[in-house]
């Protein structure tokens, strides 16, 4: 099994168990959704979600995504990240862990 992670509201979470699939802002805007390897969370937190509270971060099982996933350059970080290109399946996640 191989996991990738999202980071999200605990809003946009509850919304996407009412609508059966995730769905990030960045799939419209951006054609996918931003993922990240276990050792990326820790900096994505730093950069992009620092202050905010009633965050969760979706565990997912990457052998489960119905939409394609690749793995592309950042090129701000010099990494390359995961990308869901769809909405995210609801049996894919596998975990949902609150960000304190």
């Amino acid at each position: 099994m191989s996991l990738i992670y999202h980071v999200t509201s605990k809003q946009e979470w509850n919304a996407a168990k009412q609508y059966g699939f995730f769905e990030a802002p960045s799939l419209k805007i951006e054609g996918f959704i931003h993922c990240s390897k276990a050792q990326q969370v820790q900096g994505v937190l730093e950069r992009y979600y620092r202050g905010k509270t009633d965050l969760v971060k979706l565990v997912i099982d990457t052998t489960k995504l119905v939409h394609e996933l690749k793995y592309e350059l950042a090129p701000s970080v010099n990494e390359e990240f995961p990308h869901v290109f769809g909405t995210i399946n609801l049996d894919a996640v596998i975990d949902v862990v609150e960000i304190n």
